[in-house]
């Protein structure tokens, strides 16, 4: 299904279904307000899913799964960490969203992998799988577009949403092209590199925010390089809000607990809601 384009080159296809996670990111900006996706990595301690349903009650619009792999290139070192941590202590796919299916955590839910995983299961089992544990969407960061097909059709016919990425890099011909195949949200890539904490805002996640929000209707949230709430508030003036992931996760490598994280994802929702 192709999108139109307005009048202003946005895309825009108003006959495609919106599923939880761009309903909910929707219903924030068209309410004034600025986006939160909060990345917590499955499996990483007993009290994961307690965790993600304390940063739910603390203000995420919607929480991002990570699923850990032994070879996250996408991640930092941080992330990284946690991902080994879980894999030691026994974390599988299948296992986190079995939990996922047992528990309600309160807010529409993507998972974060790479396409490895999803290949190794099948398509449409991986597809099935994340529905079937009430999880709507899906970002496969080591899945470029042109290789994209297969998965993305899978995915329509299953209702999952696939959020796919844009580099600071992508030439401009090629942002309208990532937009019109994702769904839930566009992730605004800040920075090139690895996850993780900077100590500034990279001025390419400005860039990115303002060149996506050029040709979509689709929440534009930027993630890469958002370490704390003054990040968060400087890059949503360019887009509809934020992924913050490696800061949240260092608490939980930290063993915060539930409510360590929590209170530090109210530190973001305060400040993206001041």
């Amino acid at each position: 299904m192709t999108a139109a384009a307005g009048a202003e080159g946005i895309v825009v296809d108003p006959t495609r279904v919106i599923g939880p996670v761009e309903a909910a990111l929707r219903a924030r900006r068209d309410g004034g307000g600025k986006c939160l996706v909060v990345y917590v990595t499955g499996g990483l301690g007993a009290d994961w899913l307690e965790t993600a349903r304390a940063v739910a009650a603390a203000g995420a619009d919607v929480i991002e799964i990570g699923v850990p792999f032994s070879d996250p290139v996408m991640d930092g070192p941080t992330i990284q960490a946690a991902n080994d941590v879980a894999l030691d202590g026994g974390a599988t796919p299948l296992g986190i969203l079995d939990a996922l299916r047992e528990g309600d955590v309160g807010v529409p839910l993507a998972v974060m992998t790479y396409y490895n995983i999803a290949y190794r299961m099948g398509l449409e089992r991986f597809a099935e799988s994340l529905m079937a544990a009430g999880v709507s969407g899906c970002i496969l960061p080591d899945l470029p577009l042109e290789e994209a097909g297969p998965w993305l059709d899978v995915a329509a016919v299953a209702g999952v949403e696939p959020i796919l990425l844009a580099a600071p890099t992508a030439p401009e011909e090629r942002l309208p092209r990532i937009c019109e195949r994702s769904r839930g949200f566009v992730y605004g890539v800040g920075l090139l590199g690895v996850t993780g904490v900077r100590s500034e805002l990279a001025a390419s996640a400005v860039e990115i925010a303002t060149r996506l929000k050029q040709v979509t209707d689709l929440p534009v949230l930027v993630g890469v390089g958002i370490g704390t709430p003054e990040q968060a508030v400087e890059a949503s003036w360019y887009g509809d809000g934020v992924v913050v992931g490696s800061a949240i996760v260092q608490r939980m490598v930290d063993r915060a607990g539930p409510e360590g994280v929590a209170e530090l994802v109210a530190e973001f929702r305060v400040a993206l809601d001041a």
